[in-house]
């Protein structure tokens, strides 16, 4: 008997654990601030130098943070290791999946990641660390070295589209898995929110793991509340022994 595929759909509540504030959850960087999505905007972004200089001083304090993945990213590492086929497809830009031992090729980044940077003219890219060097050293604006364009982390801002390539393994993850687990995330983000009908829809048995109801819950087979660094680990571990 083959074991079943789990794919793992995170948002940004299983990385408030290790220090990066999620978006719309009760203490969310959004209801906090509203003011901040506009640092993420690709248009407002793009058009006005002070939103890249606050986007970029943002950028070197949360580096500054190092975050580290925690119990809820190792315990999807492990399921990983134990021998059941996993995939991640993540919401999240922090790159801690990876960090916890998740083999690249197995996480899909539907929002790109903020460990990189690219060049909105030429499209040249680069490690995130080296333009926060050039942020601490005095540039509060860096501009590409290639072309002189404007740098942009490799995350999807809003008003840009994801990539059509990482949506559609996403999709296709989604159609063929088992088991469906939706970590973390509001799920009121489409096109990923959809993601958990989509395998409802195909017979995957739906898990939700989040502090706040969301629109999908009455399709789940499991609903579970309790915080996600101690409800993951239980919840994975259980999978885990399945045959």
């Amino acid at each position: 008997m083959s074991r079943p595929l789990v794919a793992i759909l995170s948002g940004a509540g299983i990385s408030t654990d290790s220090g990066i504030p999620d978006y719309r959850g009760p203490n969310g960087l959004w209801r906090k601030d509203p003011e901040a999505e506009k640092l993420v905007t690709y248009e407002y972004y793009m058009s006005d130098p002070d939103i890249r200089r606050r986007s970029w001083r943002m950028r070197r304090d949360t580096d500054r943070l190092a975050p580290e993945p925690n119990a809820a990213h190792r315990a999807v590492a492990e399921l990983e290791r134990s021998g059941v086929p996993v995939r991640v497809i993540t919401q999240n830009v922090d790159g801690l999946h990876q960090l916890a031992g998740v083999p690249a090729r197995k996480v899909l980044e539907l929002h790109g990641t903020a460990r990189a940077v690219v060049c909105t003219g030429c499209g040249a890219r680069g490690p995130m660390e080296d333009a926060l060097a050039r942020v601490e050293a005095g540039e509060d604006d860096p501009p590409c070295r290639t072309c002189g364009g404007i740098l942009k982390s490799a995350t999807v801002m809003f008003g840009q589209r994801l990539d059509p390539e990482v949506l559609g393994n996403a999709v296709a993850v989604t159609k063929a898995c088992t088991v469906f687990i939706a970590v973390g995330t509001s799920l009121q983000v489409q096109p990923a929110a959809g993601l958990a009908g989509v395998a409802a829809d195909h017979g995957a048995r739906l898990i939700i793991v989040n502090a706040e109801p969301t629109p999908y819950d009455d399709l789940a087979a499991e609903v579970i509340r309790t915080p996600i660094s101690t409800a993951l680990p239980a919840l994975l571990h259980r999978l885990s022994t399945m045959g």
